[in-house]
């Protein structure tokens, strides 16, 4: 890497105005449930022209390779980024995935995936014990049958997202929302 120094001028300008980008996008990847420190390799990795080894990102982010390899995990989960082959080299190399609504995809779905799972399952339990609670209390069945209504109503829209992850998955949303 070259240092400030060895750059001209308007190379400099350029590297600014990517550190910009990056720093922004860094800032906002904790959508994604990840840190700055990992926006800031995908940054490295999107800008980068070539494939880059756990050394090469520790060395240009001053970060130790543990550290890389972590956040590379992370990318490479959300296909933000994927380990390429090149020959003669016997370290693992990584580039970015530059298909932004496919990392989307990937990352959105599995977090309501989980989310959904997650509440279903509390739901369940809340109707069971609303269940056992009318056979127990005659004398709240109004107030209860409320509430299994209002959980009923959560359960509709548990399907609805179920129903919008597996548009996303399945790419059909692409059919109302084209890429651009």
């Amino acid at each position: 890497m070259e240092t400030e120094k060895e750059m001209s001028s308007e190379k400099y300008k350029l590297q600014r105005i990517r550190e910009q980008f990056i720093h922004e996008l860094s800032t906002n990847l904790h959508l994604y449930g990840m840190n700055e420190s990992t926006g800031r390799l995908y940054g490295s990795l999107l800008f980068n022209d070539q494939a880059m080894t756990l050394d090469d990102m520790s060395m240009q982010l001053g970060m130790s390779k543990t550290s890389m390899s972590t956040s590379i995990r992370q990318l490479t989960e959300a296909n933000m980024a994927r380990k390429v082959w090149q020959k003669g080299v016997r370290k693992d190399l990584y580039t970015s995935e530059n298909d932004w609504y496919e990392s989307f995809v990937a990352i959105f779905t599995k977090q309501w995936r989980q989310a959904v799972e997650s509440n279903r399952k509390a739901s369940i339990e809340l109707e069971q014990q609303l269940t056992e609670l009318r056979r127990e209390s005659p004398e709240l069945l109004e107030e209860i049958e409320i509430d299994l209504k209002k959980v009923d109503h959560a359960n509709g829209y548990y399907d609805w997202i179920e129903s919008f992850v597996e548009h996303l998955e399945s790419g059909k949303i692409f059919e109302y929302l084209p890429k651009k």
